[in-house]
């Protein structure tokens, strides 16, 4: 086993531990919802709870505890530089706007980069008890089962996740999901990016488009995709482009053409 090989396992192992024992914090918080005081940042549609920043500050806690070495970007408290190579992009709690509404469609996603490359994807959903884990060259799976994405299933016969948020106008998303329906397809939005590109990983949903997404929305899902067999395009993370937005798309083998031309991409 190679130096590379014997550190990834041992991230991805961690990568799990942590997703579980913030998954579980989360969770608590979640069944308090009442009590949190809820902020708002760049609109009133755009939340944060003490939720989140406590559950990041504990999933970079038990990172430093074993690899101080390693670089980490969170959605609330930004990035520190790292030297080992290896990088873990956070978002503590994606969908906090479903989270203090009291919907279950929000989760924990954790992703590890190497030389910019995502190779560790772990999505955990505590309400719906579903941990989804992949690694460069060791599959995805869902609580341990293996995933495999269909070839037959399209953007005509299956369900695609759209995204939107206000980086982008009403009229381009508008116009994009005009050109699904036209194309034969149809779509749902449920408030966490990162977990409809789970759900993308596990053929729930066919494909996710979102015309803007940040790194710690969409690495972890990226990695699981395509470790599932799917397609993805690429997101930047050289350099400040980590930090930044960028158009996401992912595919399963049967939709890449599809969802590519209906996102112009």
């Amino acid at each position: 086993m190679t130096s590379q090989e014997s550190g990834l396992g041992a991230r991805f192992a961690l990568a799990q531990a942590i997703s579980r024992e913030a998954g579980a914090v989360a969770l608590g918080y979640f069944s308090q919802r009442e009590t949190l005081v809820v902020e708002t940042k760049r609109d009133l549609q755009d939340v944060v709870s003490i939720a989140d920043r406590e559950v990041e500050n504990l999933i970079r806690a038990r990172v430093v505890e074993v690899h101080a070495d390693d670089g980490f970007l969170g959605e609330e408290y930004g990035v520190a530089a790292g030297h080992s190579g290896y990088t873990w992009v956070v978002d503590p709690i994606d969908g906090t706007s479903p989270f203090v509404n009291g919907m279950p469609n929000w989760c924990v996603s954790i992703a590890v980069l190497h030389q910019g490359e995502p190779v560790i994807g772990v999505i955990c959903a505590p309400c719906h008890d579903e941990l989804y884990a992949g690694a460069s060259g060791q599959g995805a799976t869902l609580n341990g089962r293996v995933l495999t994405l269909d070839p037959s299933r399209t953007i005509r016969n299956a369900v695609t996740g759209i995204g939107a948020n206000n980086y982008v106008t009403p009229a381009f998303v508008g116009k994009t999901v005009e050109k699904l329906l036209e194309a034969g397809g149809t779509f749902i939005r449920n408030g966490s990016g990162a977990l409809m590109l789970a759900y993308v990983a596990s053929g729930r949903l066919v494909g996710y488009y979102e015309p803007y997404m940040h790194a710690w929305d969409c690495l972890a899902g990226y990695c699981l995709v395509k470790e599932a067999g799917g397609w993805v395009h690429p997101f930047p993370v050289e350099g400040e482009q980590l930090t930044k937005g960028a158009p996401v798309l992912a595919a399963a083998p049967g939709a890449i053409d599809d969802l590519k031309a209906i996102a112009g991409l």
